[in-house]
């Protein structure tokens, strides 16, 4: 029942207008299937606005456009307390605080703890945990663990997890309505759709982040899509966002999930575009702030996360990052670490995305140079179009400083090719 779900993953009515506190992100508001369906022909359209205009072009989707939020939300909440479970047993067998690939479950004493609190016989267990991998190291990692929630397994439907408040054992997955069913099909069917279109057109397909308490199912359903069109290159990319404390566990057990699975990693990069909203439903409702407590620290985890994946281009050069920033310390991080890395701008592993009409001064030059440069453009009705506008230039607060930053150094260029006599030079 609803009572019985965790706060952060119910509906609450004083945060059903999800707008509330963004200044700087598309909100969509599920009303039936056909809006979504009617969305779905918008993004398709743009895949192929996208793919005629420019090689390797990119489009923008996000999934609560696609199907009913209510699905994401019980979605995530479910892998939520997987995950979580997961944690605890690691705690119990004395790991607790370690990074999330470096705890390993011992087998043995994994089934006996599941055992012990009803959930598995030994026997039962023993079928779960088989594989290569487990069978030689006798260990359970995370990944190990979320593939018994995959959705080509039935576990999860029968699956009862302790409620370490209660001590109850509960459904990990509420069970779905015919019509909740089918939405959850129908959501999945519209994104084989767009992704199907996307590599026909040679276009990448970005999915958009949403806010903390969708993000994990629209993380996993975006990595079930990468493992199937991501098999050649990187045609889906998912978005990673830095202000999130989890940020980079979230990174490293995707990459590592690339590595064991053999597909092209593709990720966005961004700081976050929900941090007020996120921050007061979470002291309002009463749960933990997923965001990091300071813009130092969420500086601090985009450039850890943001290094992970410049190391792992490096080794294998089968993932891809597109650095979506307007923050000029964070591009020239990315410069100069390339440059340590031997990157090499025209393997185009590595981009750089700003939005349209702002920081060209980071743009132009980027471009110039030879590295994969992209301009982020909303489309759409004017009267819907300029709010965004709006609250993009609001959100950044430093505009008109680098507006007019922009403008001189513009001056200084115009006076330079005067003085050399190359104003009128064809060549520019």
């Amino acid at each position: 029942g609803a009572e019985q779900r965790e706060k952060q993953y119910r509906a609450h009515r004083g945060f059903g207008d999800r707008r509330g506190g963004v200044i700087s992100a598309r909100t969509y508001f599920y009303a039936d299937e056909a809006k979504c369906d009617q969305h779905m022909e918008t993004f398709l359209r743009c895949i192929d606005a996208s793919g005629g205009s420019s090689e390797d072009g990119f489009s923008a989707i996000k999934l609560t456009a696609l199907g009913r939020p209510q699905f994401l939300l019980q979605f995530s909440e479910v892998l939520v307390k997987w995950r979580r479970f997961f944690h605890q047993m690691a705690a119990e067998q004395g790991q607790a605080g370690r990074a999330a690939l470096e705890m390993k479950l011992e087998a043995e004493k994994l089934q006996e703890a599941l055992a012990n609190l009803g959930i598995a016989t030994k026997a039962e267990s023993q079928n779960w945990f088989t594989g290569e991998n487990l069978g030689v190291s006798g260990t359970v990692d995370l990944l190990d663990w979320n593939s018994l929630i995959d959705s080509r397994t039935k576990l999860s439907k029968l699956l009862l997890v302790p409620n370490m408040q209660t001590g109850q054992l509960e459904p990990l997955l509420s069970r779905f309505t015919e019509e909740e069913d089918l939405q959850m099909k129908r959501m999945l069917q519209r994104m084989d759709i767009l992704a199907k279109r996307a590599t026909e057109k040679g276009v990448r397909l970005m999915v958009d982040a949403e806010q903390s308490y969708f993000q994990p199912a629209i993380s996993r359903l975006t990595l079930e899509m990468q493992r199937r069109f991501n098999r050649d290159r990187a045609v889906i990319f998912n978005t990673y966002q830095c202000y999130l404390k989890e940020a980079y566990d979230n990174v490293t057990v995707d990459v590592e999930l690339s590595r064991r699975e053999g597909w092209h990693f593709g990720t966005k990069l961004v700081r976050g575009a929900y941090m007020e909203q996120e921050r007061e439903r979470a002291a309002q409702i009463g749960y933990e702030d997923p965001i990091n407590p300071t813009y130092e620290k969420t500086n601090e985890m985009y450039h850890r996360c943001l290094d992970y994946i410049l190391e792992e281009i490096k080794h294998s050069r089968k993932a891809n990052v597109m650095v979506a920033s307007h923050n000029e310390d964070t591009v020239k991080f990315t410069l100069r670490r390339m440059m340590d890395l031997g990157i090499h701008p025209s393997e185009k592993k590595v981009c750089f995305g700003q939005l349209l009409g702002m920081c060209d001064q980071i743009t132009f030059p980027l471009g110039q140079a030879g590295f994969p440069v992209y301009k982020y453009v909303p489309y759409g009705p004017v009267n819907e179009v300029l709010p965004y506008l709006s609250r993009r230039a609001q959100e950044n607060r430093g505009f008109v400083q680098r507006a007019n930053r922009e403008r001189d150094l513009l001056w200084k260029e115009v006076k330079r090719r005067f003085l050399t006599g190359s104003l009128f030079s064809p060549d520019h």
